[in-house]
């Protein structure tokens, strides 16, 4: 069956507007999922450019973003000065578990906030100890849901 590049790229942008919706910038977000969708495993950032209709500033802000949460990585290309960018294995999994201290820090960021607030009777204090509770669930949770992956993973 041969590739429907339409459909790919519309299912493409499609995702990387749900992830600009849950938080991560739109050009990152186009970028990354270019990548994903890339035959080849990746691209340099002339091709993505010319994929995405960008300059190439926008492309060296986008990939400095997803390298920096470890989703995209940086490959030297032998013989030439262009590197090319791609989605390495376990990428999805990697960027997940890298938000894991931002729930300790919201949860411990809360407990300080209802502390301050004194009074268990508030609204504010009701939603800022939910807030805790919930960051806590995810952070103990984390371990086991990245268990449970790499083991779903390698039955695949």
């Amino acid at each position: 069956m041969a590739r429907d590049e339409r459909t790919i790229r519309e299912a493409a942008e499609q995702s990387a507007a749900i992830l600009n919706a849950a938080g991560m910038p739109k050009m990152p977000a186009r970028v990354l999922m270019a990548l994903t969708v890339a035959e080849d495993g990746g691209l340099t950032a002339l091709e993505l450019g010319e994929v995405l209709g960008v300059s190439a500033a926008a492309i060296s802000g986008a990939v400095r973003y997803l390298q920096s949460i470890a989703i995209v990585r940086r490959v030297a290309q032998p013989g030439s000065r262009r590197d090319r960018y791609e989605v390495p294995p376990n990428a999805w999994q990697a960027a997940f578990a890298h938000e894991r201290p931002i729930y300790r820090a919201l949860a411990d960021l809360a407990d300080t906030a209802t502390a301050a607030i004194g009074n268990q009777d508030s609204t504010a204090f009701g939603r800022l100890d939910e807030m805790a509770a919930f960051y806590r669930f995810l952070d103990a949770r984390m371990p086991q849901i990245m268990t449970e992956w790499e083991q779903q993973r390698n039955r695949r």
